[in-house]
Order: C-alpha cells, then sequence, then structure tokens
C-alpha cells in the first residue's frame, strides 16, 4: 500500500505567491477567493475550502481580494478579533464587510483598465451584477475565469466528498417526497413556469427526503436539482452515493443524473424561452449564465422550497419538542459536572467541549454536532464565532465567564444553545451586561405580534436594554434552524438588516442577543422558539382587532441566576425567569438520576429564593 501525501505545510506567503504567479499567467490583476462553494452554503466540504487554504482564515463568511501588489480580507463583525489572529497582517489588509466594502477597496486598490478575475460557480448572479457595475464605472473589468486559480496552485486539494444519500423517513419528515413534489408543481403550473433550478442541497435534502454527510454538521448531500412543473425532477449528483434503498425511495418520478449532465440539462429546461425560475439570492452567476445562453425566459424569485421547509409541519415540530427535551438533559448533565470540576481549576475549553459531546451522544437518535462548539472562556468568549484549538485551549478560572454556544443533530430535529456561565463570583460589571442581554432576550421570547410583522421589525426589542447603557452587539439576534437539516435556515430571521420574510407559524428561530467585552469575557443567551398563534399558546386578546402571533420556547437549559442582577429586572421579567425555569425542572427531572435531578431543582429554584 502507498503511503499517505504527507501535509502540505501552512506557508501563506508561498501560497500568496504561487496564486499571484498563477494570476499572471492569466493576464490577471488579482483575483477573488470567497468563502462559499459552487451552493453559496455557510458549511463547506474540504475540496472548497479555498479561502482557509489561502488566508489561513476559519471563519464561516469572509471574502479576499489578491492582488499583484496588495491583498485584503473582508469579514463582518463577528470576526473582527478571530481574523487578526489567524490571517498574517504582513500579507493581508484586515477590512469590515459592511464599513469598509469590497467594491469600494478594489476601486481605490486597482487601476483603471485593471482586469479582476473571479470564479462564476462562487459567486451569485445578484453579487456578480452589483460587483460589475460598481467597477466598470471605475474602468475595471470583472472577468469569469473558466477554471480556479486557486485549484490550480492547491497542489493536495481533497477530492469532492462521496458520503452515503440516505432516506428520510416520513415520520420525521411529516410529508412524503411526493407529496411535497405536487404542492410545489401546482404553483410552477399556476404561475406558468416551465422548471425551477434548485441550488441549495438543503432544499433538494427537504424535497426529496433525503440526508448526507457531504459537509461537516448539517446532514447534507451536495447536490443540483431541476424540479419541473409536472412534479418531476433532475437529480444531479454522483451516482456512487445512492444505496439501493435510497433509489428505491426516490421512485419513477426523480431521475438521477451525473453532475457533468447539469449544465446540458439547464440548455434542454432553457431551450425555446421556456420561463425557468432561479434564486438570484443563491444561485450562482455560472448558471444564470448558462440558462441566458440557452434562450430562458429566467424568473428571479426565491427559492420555493424556503417557505415552505421553514413552516415546519406537526410531525417536525412535534420531533423538535422530543430533540430539544433530550438535549436539555444532557446539558444539565454537562451542567451538574461542570458545578463540580470547573472549581478544581483544571478544566480546559476542550475538556469542557468533550464532556458535552459525551454527554449529547447519549441521546436516541443522536447524528452528531449541528455546528462546531463554542467554548470561550474569558476572553475568548469575546470573539463571537470562537473555535477553540490546541493552541487557544484556555482554563475556566475562578472569576471568569464561560460562553458555551452548542448544538446538536437528531434524527428528530436540530438544536442549537447558549449559555454564560460564571465561574466562581462574577464582578458586578458582568451581571449588569449578563442581566441587559437577558432583557432582551426576554422581550423576543414574550413578544407579540400581528401577522405580516418581520424578524426585522422585533429586533429592537432585544437590543434596548443595551442601548440604554450604551452598548450593543455586532450580530443578528436570530437565525432560522431547519428540522434535522441546517443550524443556519432562511429565509426568516430576526436582525437590524431588513426583511421582507414575515414571521409565520412553524417557523423555528433562535433568541441570541449578546454582549463582548474585548480582551475580557463575552456573554450570550440562546433559545430556540418557535411560531405559534397566540390563542395555541394559551394566550387571549378578547380586544384584538387582527390575528396575533407569538413563540414557544423549545429549548429546557436552565440560565445561570448567579449571572442576575435582580434589581434590573421588571416583575414580569422575574415571572417569565420562574416560570420558564419551572418548565425546564417539571420537564427534564423525571429522565434525569437523582444527584442531577438535586442539582436542576436547585439551578432553577425561584429567583427571589436563596441561590
Amino acid at each position: 500500500m502507498a503511503a499517505a501525501a504527507p501535509a502540505e505545510p501552512l506557508d501563506l506567503a508561498g501560497r500568496v505567491a504561487a496564486l499571484r504567479a498563477a494570476l499572471k499567467r492569466r493576464e490577471l490583476d488579482g483575483f477573488l477567493v470567497p468563502r462559499g462553494d459552487e451552493h453559496q452554503g455557510e458549511y463547506v466540504p474540504p475540496r472548497a475550502q479555498r479561502l482557509a487554504w489561502v488566508t489561513g482564515f476559519t471563519g464561516s463568511a469572509g471574502i479576499a481580494a489578491v492582488l499583484a501588489e496588495r491583498a485584503a480580507i473582508f469579514v463582518d463583525g463577528r470576526y473582527t478579533i478571530q481574523v487578526r489572529a489567524e490571517v498574517p497582517a504582513d500579507l493581508f489588509e484586515y477590512r469590515h464587510l459592511t464599513e469598509d466594502p469590497l467594491a469600494d477597496w478594489l476601486v481605490e486598490a486597482l487601476p483603471e483598465g485593471a482586469r479582476l478575475g473571479y470564479d462564476p460557480w462562487l459567486h451569485t448572479i445578484g453579487w456578480v451584477e452589483k460587483t460589475r457595475a460598481q467597477l466598470e464605472r471605475a474602468g475595471i473589468g470583472l472577468i469569469a475565469c473558466l477554471d480556479n486559480p486557486v485549484d490550480s496552485v492547491w497542489r493536495t486539494q481533497p477530492p469532492p466528498p462521496l458520503s452515503p444519500v440516505v432516506p428520510h423517513a416520513t415520520e420525521f419528515a411529516g410529508a412524503t417526497s411526493a407529496d411535497k413534489r405536487a404542492r410545489l408543481s401546482d404553483e410552477l403550473k399556476r404561475r406558468t413556469l416551465a422548471a425551477a433550478v434548485l441550488t441549495q442541497p438543503d432544499s433538494i435534502a427537504w424535497l426529496l427526503n433525503l440526508r448526507g454527510a457531504d459537509v461537516p454538521c448539517t446532514p447534507l448531500p451536495l447536490s443540483f436539482a431541476i424540479l419541473g412543473e409536472d412534479g418531476g425532477v433532475e437529480l444531479f449528483l454522483d451516482e456512487r452515493k445512492l444505496a439501493p434503498a435510497t433509489a428505491a425511495h426516490l421512485g419513477n418520478q426523480v431521475r438521477v443524473m451525473p453532475l457533468e449532465s447539469f449544465g446540458p440539462a439547464l440548455d434542454a429546461v432553457g431551450k425555446g424561452g421556456r420561463r425557468v425560475l432561479a434564486d438570484p439570492s443563491c444561485t450562482s452567476a455560472w448558471i444564470f449564465d448558462r440558462l441566458h445562453l440557452a434562450g430562458a425566459r429566467i424568473e428571479r424569485d426565491t427559492d420555493p422550497c424556503a417557505l415552505p421547509k421553514a413552516c415546519k409541519n406537526a410531525a417536525e415540530l412535534a420531533g423538535t419538542r422530543a430533540a430539544h427535551a433530550r438535549d436539555g438533559a444532557a446539558l444539565v448533565r454537562f451542567l451538574h459536572w461542570l458545578s463540580r470540576e470547573a472549581p478544581k481549576g483544571g478544566l480546559t475549553e476542550i475538556g469542557a467541549a468533550e464532556a458535552l459531546l459525551a454527554s449529547r451522544r447519549q441521546g436516541r437518535h443522536f447524528r452528531g454536532l449541528s455546528f462546531d462548539t463554542i467554548a470561550g472562556s474569558g476572553p475568548n468568549g469575546a470573539i463571537v464565532h470562537y473555535r477553540v484549538t490546541p493552541a487557544t485551549d484556555r482554563r475556566l478560572e475562578p472569576g471568569s465567564l464561560f460562553l458555551l454556544d452548542s448544538g446538536a443533530q437528531y434524527l428528530d430535529g436540530t438544536t442549537d444553545v447558549t449559555r454564560t456561565i460564571a465561574i466562581g463570583t462574577p464582578t458586578a460589571e458582568m451581571r449588569d451586561r449578563f442581566t441587559r442581554v437577558l432583557k432582551g432576550h426576554i422581550a423576543i421570547a414574550t413578544a407579540r405580534f400581528p401577522q405580516g410583522t418581520t424578524g426585522s421589525q422585533i429586533d429592537v426589542l432585544a437590543r434596548l436594554p443595551l442601548w440604554m447603557a450604551g452598548l450593543d452587539y455586532d450580530h443578528g439576534t436570530g437565525h432560522g434552524v431547519g428540522s434535522f437539516l441546517s443550524v443556519h435556515e432562511g429565509p426568516q430571521r430576526i436582525s437590524k438588516i431588513a426583511n421582507t420574510v414575515a414571521l409565520q407559524p412553524g417557523m423555528i428561530l433562535s433568541n441570541e442577543p449578546g454582549y463582548y467585552k474585548a480582551g475580557a469575557y463575552g456573554i450570550r443567551i440562546e433559545n430556540l422558539i418557535v411560531v405559534r398563534p397566540l390563542e395555541e399558546l394559551g394566550v387571549e386578546l378578547p380586544d384584538a382587532e387582527r390575528p396575533m402571533l407569538g413563540f414557544e420556547e423549545l429549548t429546557l437549559v436552565p440560565i445561570d441566576r448567579s449571572l442576575i442582577d435582580r434589581a434590573l429586572l421588571g416583575a414580569e421579567e422575574a415571572a417569565w425567569i420562574d416560570r420558564y425555569h419551572a418548565r425546564v425542572r417539571d420537564s427534564l427531572a423525571p429522565v434525569l438520576d437523582a444527584a442531577d435531578a438535586a442539582w436542576l431543582e436547585r439551578a432553577t429554584a425561584p429567583l427571589d429564593s436563596a441561590p
């Protein structure tokens, strides 16, 4: 047997130099290296981790511009600390995606007549059109590359993933693939559309009731699909992934084809000016260009799977409630263990993350983590999307805060929960900031709003207690969550960024305001919630003049009472915490052993009782 190839050394300067040489051979003055893959996904397979290979940055969002003499990396507010720790300042300038836009930097850095390359598979058509227009005004050309220059110099680039594709049982999905396809095909017919091009693997997995393991933490088979007006589907993926049971599950209305056939299939579906739906927010420029050249009349609109996937059915909601109960029990076992181990002084971030994973593995239907656990002690907690490594692993020291953001994939649901835990005695400032974050969390949890309200319209509720003290956080308040799918799912969200998608019954979101003091500590409190009609929540509004909605709590994990400044809470806020803790206690105590149940009893005692 041949020996395995040695790991490629982390010579970032050499990699940038090799890329620049490749660009010179192609007569390009620069090249853009985004974080995403051909599906524009958050989680990408090792083969598509080009941004990390070129820059060293391992965050989930960002883009680099490599020019002949200069280079810069652009990240959002979640990664301003992390990028400086991972990316050499002598190779890349650090830039903020929104405060210092990429196009502005390119216009300043490139001369008139410059040629800037990009991979049309890795950028959406919306992004390409907007960026091209900005650059052309400065006389800069945006040039589509037939192949990716990074791939030409990445000599140890991993192969494409080849994980098995398996059926997702109807008992968890709540509807058959045939029923889903019939529903969407009726909509295509109503709109006189010949087909819809699907590029999001989670949409395809939802539509066909399939799951896979092509990317970390999310059970996705990477694939493309074309849904016809008759409900038939052409599914493009490596056929070696399909087991006989999967082929039988798909049936004769789903035709499996190799990835190489996707381009010709787009030609066929667009021929003769047929009307084809494609989502410009998540579909690559390459696909739009191919459809345009085929003569298609492209209907630019939202992925038709996005909204029905977001609005969970009764079976999916029942499953996610069950998953959260098991997950809550795993967290309580872990938190009890942490309360014993942390005071000993030897526990580190990695040790805590491993212990939590071991606790979760005991749960029925467990299939892995839904994202890499964020276990940040002290100043590491201030890095919003911190990832512990042996080099950064910190001890949980007395007087510090420990931010633990984690989640799991179960066959019946996806979880995501953050708790901030005091190690020893917290300072008055820590308790003040924690309580302000908690007040914002409660404001979202207890919000009542009319049908048609968007997440961006209620985002201010979470921030107001912090704003009153001149504080804020630089991330969204809530993201959508899938059902044994992506832990970050659209189209719903709670954020400062404007969103036109109304919150609808069945949508699962996170509720996660936070506060971060660079170099000191981080605070975040996150539960998952689901949109429900108020009457289903047992809330009566006799004088209501329009249908009203609210949220049901899904997460069942105690909140650290030692960090709550009771004087900052109103009576209704304190009552909410006591009600929530009573529900956590009543739900989980019956499945815990005596010692864990006794710890939970103390952790969920009423606020006005002795700690």
